[in-house]
């Protein structure tokens, strides 16, 4: 049987702030980041290689190396832990590393230590995924209803979502998983693509960007809106001139406004046709997503990413306050929170569309959505998974999208585990501070 030997926890981070990748208007120089958490064990893979758990959280820059202090300490109490054992009970294990009440005064769930928490679980559900032999959509497809529930975390959501509901919700889709495998394995996961719209782009940049998202097949682009209102409307001009009428176009304001303003500049952008208007402001305003998305529908309202736990996911739905989740499979706590969003999503009919704007994130949602489909919604309507065409060279079984004739899509995942592991060269190239590119550049942050 073999035993969790020891952790490593790096701090990555890649320089996408000197080209403008991943700007808007709330975070306009971030530098894409990861906290990288590897459990060693003693055992060998299907393959005869070290078996090991590969995870990471998502970040973008300063403040990624207070998340790996966290994750070095939740990690921790994994060592010397049997990986048969812990992989029977997955459930049990997230339970055990949430009990520490000292370090849950932080948060609670919320905040460094749940991002730190996200990391540690990715990397013990990628372990698990890689002692199965399986790729982990597929682990937890596999997964009886009971046992599915048995891995979500349904505390503080009983007053809409009971045990005993999630069971009768999975088992209602049970005997056609085979069919939605085989659409997927021919047609791929839906996605879009926010590559072309980020705001430090130039127009040149983002009118030959948007041609190529048309070329490649895509029907959603999404672009950054949120700085200034007449770039706003020139830029979206330009998009939907290229793409077309019958494209979809969403937009993301990054959570920059105040709810009076977000309804007033809607109202202006309206004239584009967005599908979407994301995180129009705080994430934490509830009551405020519901009075936008009264005031500007048809356009349509999507939130997530950076919704602490489930307990904010449950309420977002209870208020009516969104049209699409867009969960993080890098802020919340792993699988087992994933699993509990993807169930309240399902009981109140709302589409789930992951969002997937950082480093790994892409490799991680394919699995999100593909389970969701498979064994939890059991329906593509209205629902599309974000790609983000940077940074995938990094992994050693990076996301795969390609167009299959029906539009641009993730190919289902074969390889085991959850796609998180990346390339040793890559590590140690851009460890901060001391990774071969963060000691020879001249664009070096603090912190």
């Amino acid at each position: 049987m073999p035993t969790i030997t020891s952790v490593e926890v790096t701090d990555v981070r890649f320089p996408t702030s000197v080209t403008a990748d991943g700007s808007d208007a709330m975070n306009k120089d971030g530098d894409y980041s990861a906290v990288y958490v590897v459990l060693h064990t003693d055992g060998l893979d299907s393959d005869g290689a070290p078996l090991a758990g590969h995870g990471l959280t998502f970040t973008i820059g300063r403040g990624n190396d207070v998340v790996a202090l966290a994750a070095r300490q939740q990690a921790a109490q994994l060592v010397g832990g049997d990986v048969d054992a812990a992989a029977a009970d997955m459930g049990g294990l997230y339970r055990d590393l949430t009990s520490d009440s000292q370090l849950r005064w932080l948060g609670p769930e919320k905040g460094a230590v749940h991002l730190s928490l996200a990391a540690v679980l990715n990397a013990a559900w990628d372990l698990a995924a890689r002692r199965a032999s399986k790729p982990l959509w597929r682990l937890l497809a596999d997964l009886t209803p009971e046992e599915l529930v048995d891995v979500a975390d349904l505390r503080y959501l009983s007053d809409v979502l009971t045990r005993e509901e999630a069971i009768a919700l999975l088992r209602a889709k049970e005997p056609t998983k085979t069919e939605r495998i085989a659409h997927l394995e021919q047609s791929g996961y839906p996605v879009y693509t926010t590559s072309a719209g980020w705001l430090g782009y130039s127009d040149d940049k983002l009118r030959r960007l948007c041609q190529e998202a048309v070329d490649a097949g895509y029907g959603h682009v999404k672009l950054k809106v949120g700085a200034n209102l007449d770039d706003d409307v020139r830029r979206l001009a330009i998009a939907r001139e290229v793409i077309g009428p019958d494209r979809r176009l969403m937009i993301d304001a990054n959570q920059v406004w105040d709810v009076p303003q977000a309804i007033d500049w809607v109202r202006e952008l309206a004239r584009f046709d967005p599908l979407w208007i994301e995180e129009p402001t705080s994430p934490d305003d509830i009551l405020g997503h519901a009075a936008v998305r009264a005031a500007v529908a048809p356009v349509r309202v999507a939130t997530g990413e950076h919704c602490h736990n489930r307990v904010m996911f449950k309420q977002l739905f209870q208020a009516e306050a969104i049209d699409y989740c867009q969960l993080d499979t890098g802020r919340l706590a792993s699988i087992n929170e994933i699993v509990a969003v993807l169930l309240l999503a399902a009981k109140f009919g709302v589409p789930v569309c992951p969002h997937a704007g950082g480093v790994g994130l892409c490799e991680m949602v394919q699995h999100v959505s593909v389970l969701d489909y498979v064994a939890v919604a059991g329906d593509l309507t209205d629902r599309v998974t974000e790609y983000v065409d940077h940074l995938h060279e990094h992994f050693t079984d990076p996301c795969i999208v390609a167009d299959t004739g029906t539009g641009a899509g993730y190919v289902l995942p074969t390889a085991p585990g959850y796609s998180t592991r990346m390339h040793p060269e890559s590590v140690a190239r851009f460890r901060f501070p001391d990774g071969e590119y963060w000691k020879t550049a001249s664009h070096v942050p603090h912190g």
